[in-house]
C-alpha cells in the first residue's frame, strides 16, 4: 500500500478547480481518494457555513465519479475542514489517496517506515454519551482496530488521530431532562472534543483506564493525548477518525512526525520535528519544500498566561480568542516552516498540555531517508 497527497490552494470555499483538474488529467482517482481535509476562510464558529460549502462540492464533484448520489460520498471519503486563515494562512486542502503497490518484503533491512493511514467511523452515539465515558471508550475501540490495521511496528508510530468529533441532534425536551441520571447533557463541541481526545489517549496507552471517569472529562487536564486532534461538528451522529502513522509495511516517499507544543510560542518544538524530517535544509526555492501539510491545535491559555507574562486573547471582546489564537500560532508555523499552507485548528481539551497542542508535520523523503 501506498499513500500519496496534493496539497491544492483555493480561491473561494468551493473552488476546486486544481483537483477537478488532477482528476480529469488522471493523477488522482476518485476510487483512491481517502480523505481531504483543509482550511477555508470562515470565522470558525458555529455559524462558519464555509465548511459545509466546501463539503457540499466536494460531494458533487465525486458523486458521479464514484457512481454515488451526493449524499453518500462521505461514507467513502472524509471531509474534515477547519474554517479559519486568519492572518498569513493560505485557504487549502490536502488530498490523501491509497493505492495498492508491491512491496519489498516486510523483513527486508531496506524497508523504511512510509505514511500509512486508516480512516473510519464509530457507531452513531446517543446525546447523552456524548463527554461521557461511552464516547470514550467507543473512539478507543476503532482507534485500536484502526492502528492495528496498518501493520505497525508499535503504537508510538502514531503522529497523528485526526477526527471530526460527533454532536448528534437532541430535542429541547432531552436537553430540559438531561440525561437518564439527571445529569446534564455535554452534547456539545467541547464534551466531544475533549472525550474524543481522551478515547485517543486511551488507546495508544496516554492514559490508563482507571484515570478515566465521567468527572475527569474537561475537568483533569493532565490527562491528555499528544497525537489527537479532534474538531466537532453539530448534526453528525457519529465520529469521522484519519489515522496518521509510520509503518514498514507501507510504501511512497512520505513520512510523518510529531511533536507536543508547550504553548503557542513553542518555535523549539517546531524545528525539532521538521529537523527530524529534513525540513531545516537550506532551498533555493521555498516552493520546493518537502512539506506536505502541517497541522496543528492552538488554544489560548485558560490560565491568562504565556511564559509567565498576562495575555488578553480572553478578555479583549472585539475578537473572539479562538481567532486569536489561530493566528498567532499559524504564524509562527509558517515563519518557521517558510509555508503558509498550516492546518490550524482551535479548542485543545486534552490535546496536549494547558495552552500547548500536537503538531504533526508530513513530508516527503527520498530513498534512504528517515
Amino acid at each position: 500500500m501506498r499513500i500519496d497527497a496534493y496539497n491544492l490552494e483555493t480561491r473561494a470555499p468551493d473552488d476546486l478547480h486544481q483537483l477537478r483538474q488532477l482528476l480529469d488529467a488522471g493523477v488522482i482517482r476518485a476510487g483512491e481518494v481517502i480523505a481531504v481535509i483543509g482550511k477555508t476562510e470562515g470565522n470558525g464558529g458555529r455559524n462558519d457555513f464555509t465548511r459545509a460549502l466546501a463539503m457540499s462540492a466536494l460531494e458533487h464533484l465525486f458523486a458521479p465519479r464514484l457512481g454515488l448520489a451526493p449524499e453518500r460520498v462521505q461514507d467513502r471519503i472524509i471531509f474534515s475542514f477547519s474554517g479559519g486563515t486568519e492572518g498569513v494562512v493560505t485557504p487549502h486542502m490536502i488530498v490523501f489517496t491509497r493505492t495498492d503497490e508491491p512491496l519489498a518484503p516486510r523483513s527486508s533491512p531496506a524497508r523504511e517506515k512510509r505514511l500509512a493511514i486508516a480512516v473510519g467511523h464509530t457507531r452513531a452515539f446517543h446525546p447523552e454519551e456524548i463527554g461521557r465515558l461511552p464516547q470514550i471508550q467507543e473512539t478507543a475501540a476503532l482507534v485500536r482496530h484502526l492502528a492495528a490495521s496498518l501493520d505497525l511496528d508499535d503504537l508510538r508510530d502514531v503522529h497523528l488521530v485526526q477526527m471530526k468529533g460527533a454532536i448528534p441532534r437532541f430535542t429541547a425536551e432531552q436537553a430540559a431532562n438531561a440525561d437518564h441520571a439527571g445529569r446534564p447533557l455535554r452534547c456539545d463541541m467541547v464534551g466531544s472534543r475533549a472525550a474524543s481526545a481522551l478515547g485517543v489517549a486511551l488507546a495508544l496507552g496516554e492514559v490508563q483506564p482507571d484515570q478515566l471517569s465521567d468527572d475527569v472529562v474537561g475537568r483533569d487536564f493532565a490527562l491528555y493525548s499528544a497525537v489527537a486532534s479532534c474538531s466537532a461538528k453539530p448534526g453528525l451522529d457519529r465520529t469521522e477518525i484519519v489515522l496518521f502513522a509510520n509503518s514498514p509495511a507501507w510504501g511512497g516517499d512520505l513520512v510523518i512526525d510529531h511533536e507536543v507544543l508547550q504553548d503557542l510560542l513553542d518555535v523549539a518544538a517546531i524545528r525539532r520535528v521538521a529537523a527530524r524530517l529534513g525540513l531545516d535544509r537550506p532551498l533555493t526555492d521555498p516552493r520546493s519544500s518537502p512539506l506536505i501539510a502541517a497541522f496543528a491545535k492552538s488554544e489560548a491559555d485558560p490560565r491568562g498566561q504565556i511564559r509567565g507574562r498576562r495575555h488578553t486573547m480572553l478578555s479583549d471582546d472585539d475578537i473572539s480568542d479562538t481567532r486569536y489564537s489561530r493566528c498567532v500560532l499559524a504564524s509562527v508555523l509558517a515563519a518557521t516552516l517558510g509555508d503558509t499552507r498550516v492546518y490550524v485548528s482551535t479548542r485543545a481539551e486534552h490535546h496536549g498540555p494547558l495552552g500547548g497542542g500536537p503538531l504533526a508535520l508530513i513530508a516527503r523523503v527520498g530513498q534512504g531517508s528517515p
